[in-house]
């Protein structure tokens, strides 16, 4: 299953959950406005009250009380995957931090994220919890946030702790995060309910005299406590089918990304066999039970929103044998892992790594689905980025400075007029401390900068609104300064404005639209043409790397190349609208953008960066294509 059929399953699976959800509310509305009919004709001493107006507005008031209530749920955490961590007591991991354990968490994730072609999501720990168990959260990749357990830090070695964050990763790729945070609102709707019956029960008048209105409202409240609460139980059902599925999809696309399966069947023989499990003591995991990586709660089997340990362990492991987990689990009780040498002074050279296909089917496979030469590529480019380029994308207080960096150019006259420009919008401080990195640019390969920039987005998010606001405005005004944009400068502020786009409203984020492909033929027109121009260096060869696209998608039109007159402009234009594709028709965009770059049987440094950003505007995240960037 590719990560167009994930997006398509994902849609599926939100219909089907949100249509079983409504039959489970209207089937409360109806029970309670049948209790409420009973409990006012009890309570009448004359003609019983016309049952229509009472069953309307009592049906109104029901279904206004859960919508409003789960949109306030909704909307707590509308600032994405940080909201739900913090709400669990989370601690967040400062990206320069030099605490061994968290720095290699912090390095596993920015290898996955730099070979899944997403940001580095900002990361946390629970510092209190023994069990070993994870959780992704938030409403796309630019704003997600993957949270672990003190117990994972403490119990798993390198290799265990990439098969957990693997598995935490597909759900931020296939699109899971957004359905988990739907779900913590629709079940929080339906519970306001059973809050609101058990306050009016408590406060009822308790006396034997009370009168039959009393009685009445009695009546009502406990409708609203047990039916609310019978909505609850069919809401975790619910909750607990849709997750179960989607973790054994999860185990074998982190085996996918990790390329072995001992790391995450390690993980899970661990999480089976030490005394905490994965059960978290220290908060309410109830809430967050269907995002975790293992049972965080405890549920019977009915509720349960993970497969059994020992099943997803032997779908990994055939020849497991459970008998083995008493002995093993009085050693790893013991284990505390420490990793202070394993993350010191590693270096990759890149540059050794050799070119991968670049072929249409094999691109599509590829998308959000990293290969194993994908995640090679990613640690060694990882590995590689010189220190102080790195430190500085760590430090809050230079990050904007790396960025600036990237964009400074000459000639000098140029270079002064940008310089200024940060030192107008920042202060002396930033302009000299982009001159600093300004000095070590030879250490930097232009192969090198966009996973630079991958690093650097969660130590940005850490900046207010206003300061995110005016560090794109700043961008904006460096990349214009020469009154004209390259193919780098153009890639670079269209990743940094989508990015932080995401991050300054999350919950606004759609990565799975509804137009049809023939229905932007226009847009998909004037992105294949760019795409042509900039890849190939006469008319002749753009013409025919255009048709090798364009004609695949629409074969009964008679369509000409004709270049661009501002392709900044077409290219935006189109990249806004063919966002809203559905997933079957990105797809089929994103083979025919292979093909076009691809016609000339070679992919440019230039020609890797602008499909990458192009998939990461289409929310088609891409991994580092080197080709024959190096």
């Amino acid at each position: 299953m590719n990560f167009f059929e994930h997006q398509a399953r994902a849609r599926a699976q939100s219909r089907r959950m949100l249509l079983l959800f409504a039959l489970a509310v209207i089937a409360i509305v109806a029970a309670i406005d049948f209790t409420v009919l009973i409990a006012l004709s009890g309570s009448s001493r004359g003609a019983p009250p016309p049952a229509g107006p009472i069953l309307v507005w009592t049906s109104i008031i029901v279904l206004a009380t859960i919508a409003v209530a789960g949109l306030f749920r909704t909307a707590s955490l509308s600032s994405g995957g940080a909201a739900v961590a913090r709400a669990l007591g989370a601690t967040l991991v400062s990206p320069d931090t030099s605490n061994p354990k968290h720095r290699r968490l912090r390095n596993v994730i920015e290898e996955m994220a730099i070979a899944s072609g997403v940001p580095v999501p900002q990361i946390f720990v629970l510092e209190q919890e023994s069990a070993i168990n994870a959780f992704a959260a938030g409403y796309s990749a630019s704003d997600a946030a993957v949270t672990v357990t003190r117990g994972a830090l403490d119990k798993l070695t390198r290799d265990e702790l990439q098969g957990v964050i693997g598995h935490e990763f597909s759900h931020v790729l296939n699109g899971d995060m957004r359905l988990n945070i739907r779900l913590m609102g629709l079940l929080f709707g339906i519970l306001v309910l059973s809050l609101i019956g058990r306050e009016v029960l408590t406060w009822a008048p308790r006396s034997r005299d009370r009168d039959s209105r009393g009685g009445g409202i009695v009546l009502i409240a406990l409708a609203l406590l047990v039916f609310g609460y019978i909505g609850v139980f069919f809401g975790r059902l619910i909750k607990a089918n849709v997750s179960r599925q989607r973790e054994y999809l999860a185990d074998a696309s982190s085996v996918q990304f990790t390329r072995q399966t001992s790391g995450l069947a390690g993980a899970l023989k661990k999480a089976a066999g030490i005394t905490a499990g994965t059960r978290l003591q220290g908060v309410n995991g109830e809430e967050v039970a269907h995002m975790l990586f293992g049972d965080g709660v405890g549920y019977a089997t009915l509720f349960a929103t993970h497969p059994p340990l020992v099943s997803r362990i032997r779908r990994l492991d055939p020849s497991f044998n459970p008998g083995q987990l008493t002995e093993l689990g009085t050693h790893w009780n013991a284990l505390d892992y420490r990793p202070e040498d394993e993350e010191s002074a590693i270096k990759s050279d890149f540059a050794a790594t050799p070119a991968m296909s670049v072929t249409p089917a094999a691109m599509l496979t590829r998308v959000a689905s990293p290969s194993d030469d994908d995640y090679t590529v990613a640690r060694d480019l990882h590995r590689s980025l010189p220190e102080h380029w790195l430190a500085a994308a760590h430090d809050e207080g230079r990050a904007l400075d790396t960025v600036f960096a990237l964009l400074v150019q000459e000639p000098p006259e140029l270079r002064e007029r940008q310089l200024q420009k940060i030192a107008s919008d920042w202060g002396t401080p930033h302009r000299a401390g982009v001159e600093a990195l300004l000095a070590l640019k030879n250490e930097l390969h232009a192969v090198q900068r966009m996973s630079l920039l991958a690093v650097v987005l969660p130590t940005l998010r850490r900046r207010p609104r206003e300061h995110l606001l005016r560090f794109i405005q700043t961008i904006t005004e460096l990349i214009r300064a020469d009154s004209r944009i390259d193919v780098f400068e153009y890639c670079l502020g269209r990743l940094l404005r989508d990015q932080l786009d995401d991050v300054l409203a999350p919950a606004h984020v759609r990565s799975i639209g509804s137009r049809r492909l023939d229905s932007c033929r226009d847009e998909v027109i004037g992105l294949f043409a760019v795409l042509a121009e900039k890849g190939n260096s006469d008319v002749e060869a753009a013409r025919r790397a255009f048709l090798a696209g364009i004609n695949g998608l629409f074969p009964r039109d008679a369509i000409q190349y004709t270049p661009p007159t501002d392709w900044i402009v077409s290219l935006n234009t189109a990249l806004d609208v063919l966002d809203e594709l559905q997933p079957a028709g990105k797809l089929l965009l994103v083979e025919g953008l292979v093909k076009v770059l691809a016609a000339d049987g070679r992919i440019t440094l230039d020609e890797s960066e602008l499909l990458r950003a192009v998939c990461g505007a289409l929310h088609c995240p891409l991994p580092p294509l080197l080709g024959d960037a190096i």
